[in-house]
């Protein structure tokens, strides 16, 4: 079997680093989180309605209407006048001039069926509730029963339209449609779903309960909209194409109460072969809420409504429903989305533009869906935004809180090495340790534990791992406490540097300070192992060697293993320096370019040596802090003396020696005066 393509390995690489990521996080902090998606995933899917019609929350809700209204509203046809559907219209004036407001004319209305009926239009639906009696109501009676022209006569019940009818009224409305039974009048529902406060939606489909207003008007017309027999999704609203314009050309009731013969037959014209509505245009009666009301404020009477609902059913705009699997499938989708872009290792500027390209989409996909005809009532795109955010927000602290562990354990790591400030900087910063190397004048410390190796064929090889793990462990916290950088460990040697990665104005003080703190913490550990086990062969003294000059400083390496260290001749110079000890019989020896850099007053001269394998000689410089301040100007003036005067040299360095008898590395100094070549200068053997 061939190996999947590398683009293919550098995903599944990054989902399961990802993975590992997120759970470094902990248990709680990674269970919070599913907790959260869990939540994301309810609230993009059920944002706007729960199951069984309960409102989510108000907010996300009241946020999905307006988000659906904005969309309808721009997403509907643009259309010129509709004169399919008429409105014959009680007005504020037709009130005025009847004396009466409330019921409605009756006899004005029966004297107006007459004369719309002799008109021979398709069918008339009356958006009035004959819900208690009138003196006229005989007379209308009789109008409807005499009609040619099927009549869709508006019917309420208590149970679906509490707010506008009780049982009394209930009870005389029935009593007043059975007397029109063997007629062409026949009970239509009024009913509109004012759900959420506006009517965006067909009214459900109730047993017991007529057929819809515009429903009766079609089918008794010979015009049965079969495709909307079960339809109960959006009204699909339409606008004016020009400014000042109506759908619905409306014309009072009044015209056709004894119509001027002369303007007859312009009416019948206009009437003739239409659907004809009639109801109040009032302005406090009948008003409706539709799903433009928000966006142009306009509230129409309801009249207009049922005008819209025969449109639709006479253009067949059947707007097709959205599965729930779909509607499931986008809130995985939102949630999927906000996770992988929290886990994408992208700059800020990167995830944002790719976070907006999301939002576009998902807030865009609806207004395509509604442009195609899609009924997009009850789509949650404020929910998937929402759900998005709290994913996002939910992975991006996981994820923050697994960098923050990895970034702890990695300091930590590095804090074995290196100064934790220095580690901390080369986090933020990972270049300062690319691939490769740079020249940097540095602070080098070499140091090794005299008779190590050969104490360590004198005891088990568990007391040697147990011996040599406490010895580096105390050094390198030495160098660490200092704030140098520990480049490796060579057996019982430690090999450490300053002024690199980052360099500070004091590494020279800290490197001096750590070399003797080191020679200081290896004599502790001498006592300390000699009162661990008595019968252990005794371990040597620590010995340092110190100096400062030019070093390339970098990861060396390949792609697979690499490690940070200096390479140069000046750490060759530290470890002669150190090794130089034994014959010098000091502890801590420095160069001249290390004690000047350093900073310190505390160096004593101890002379100008020729180290193994390095043709210019190095003078040699010892940490001496408590040493007496004359002292230590005379030998400074012996090692410049010992070119041109070395007799007058001698003198001083004896002088110095003897007031010191115990210094072993003054008795030291003394015989190597008695040995120099022509220059001045020592040469160990």
């Amino acid at each position: 079997m061939t190996d999947p393509p590398a683009r293919t390995k550098s995903r599944l690489s990054w989902a399961a680093r990802s993975w590992r990521n997120l759970r470094e996080a902990g248990t709680v902090q990674l269970g919070l989180t599913v907790m959260l998606v869990c939540v994301a995933l309810f609230i993009a899917r059920y944002s706007w309605v729960l199951p069984g019609g309960t409102v989510a929350t108000p907010l996300t809700s009241e946020a999905e209407r307006a988000f659906y209204d904005l969309r309808a509203y721009y997403a509907a046809d643009l259309v010129e006048e509709d004169q399919r559907v008429v409105l014959v219209v009680y007005t504020d004036q037709t009130l005025i001039k009847a004396r009466k407001r409330s019921p409605l004319d009756r006899g004005l209305l029966a004297e107006a069926l007459r004369t719309l009926d002799a008109m021979e239009p398709k069918a008339i639906g009356i958006d009035i509730l004959f819900d208690q009696p009138q003196d006229e109501d005989d007379e209308l009676i009789a109008a409807l029963r005499g009609m040619k022209t099927p009549v869709a006569v508006a019917y309420a019940a208590t149970a679906t339209n509490p707010d506008d009818i009780e049982y009394e009224q209930q009870q005389y409305l029935e009593q007043f449609l059975a007397r029109l039974e063997g007629s062409k009048a026949q009970p239509a529902s009024i009913r509109l779903d004012n759900t959420f406060g506006a009517t965006r939606v067909w009214p459900d489909i109730r047993p017991g309960i007529p057929p819809l207003l515009g429903r009766v008007m079609l089918a008794e017309a010979g015009e049965p909209a079969t495709t909307f027999a079960g339809y109960e999704g959006a009204i699909d609203y339409r606008r004016p194409k020009f400014q000042d314009q109506v759908l619905f050309p409306p014309a009072q009731i009044d015209l056709f109460v004894d119509p001027d013969p002369e303007i007859l037959p312009f009416l019948t014209e206009q009437f003739a072969g239409k659907y004809i509505l009639i109801g109040g245009d009032i302005v406090d009666y009948d008003r409706v809420e539709t799903t433009f009301t928000s966006i142009n404020g306009e509230v129409p009477a309801g009249i207009s409504v049922h005008a819209e609902i025969i449109a639709q059913m006479l253009d067949n705009r059947v707007l097709r429903p959205i599965p729930g699997w779909v509607l499931w499938a986008m809130a995985v989708l939102a949630i999927l989305a906000a996770i992988l872009t929290a886990l994408l290792e992208w700059p800020a500027r990167r995830l944002a533009l790719l976070g907006i390209a999301q939002l576009v989409i998902f807030q865009g996909f609806p207004l395509l869906l509604q442009l195609r005809n899609v009924d997009t009532y009850g789509l949650p795109p404020f929910g998937w935004f929402i759900g998005w955010v709290i994913v996002f927000a939910a992975v991006t602290t996981t994820a923050r809180a697994s960098g923050a562990v990895q970034r702890n354990f990695a300091t930590g790591a590095l804090g074995k090495y290196i100064p934790r400030d220095i580690a901390q900087a080369i986090i933020d910063k990972p270049e300062l340790l690319s691939l490769g190397g740079e020249k940097r004048a540095i602070f080098v410390l070499f140091s090794d534990l005299e008779g190590f190796t050969k104490m360590s064929h004198a005891i088990p090889p568990e007391m040697v791992a147990k011996i040599l793990n406490r010895y580096l462990d105390t050094l390198s916290q030495v160098v660490l406490d200092h704030g140098g950088v520990i480049d490796k460990f060579v057996g019982d040697a430690v090999v450490a540097f300053w002024g690199a990665p980052i360099s500070r104005p004091d590494d020279g003080a800290r490197a001096a300070r750590a070399g003797y703190a080191m020679w200081q913490a290896g004599e502790a550990f001498r006592r300390e192992v000699a009162a661990m086990d008595p019968g252990l062969p005794p371990i040597g003294k620590t010995r340092v060697g110190l100096h400062y000059g030019e070093a390339v400083i970098g990861n060396f390496g390949g792609a697979n293993r690499i490690q940070y260290t200096a390479l140069g001749d000046s750490m060759n110079t530290a470890a002669r320096l150190e090794a130089a000890n034994k014959a010098l019989d000091s502890s801590v020896m420095a160069s001249r370019e290390f004690a000047e850099a350093s900073g310190l007053d505390w160096w004593r001269a101890m002379g100008r040596v020729r180290l193994r394998g390095r043709a210019r000689p190095v003078e040699l410089f010892e940490p001496a802090p408590d040493f007496p301040a004359e002292d230590r100007a005379a030998l400074g003036e012996a090692s410049v003396l010992s070119v041109t005067d070395r007799a007058a040299a001698m003198r001083l360095v004896k002088g110095v020696a003897g007031r010191h008898p115990d210094d072993s590395a003054l008795g030291n100094l003394v015989q190597r005066m008695q040995q120099l070549d022509d220059g001045g200068t020592y040469v160990l053997g």
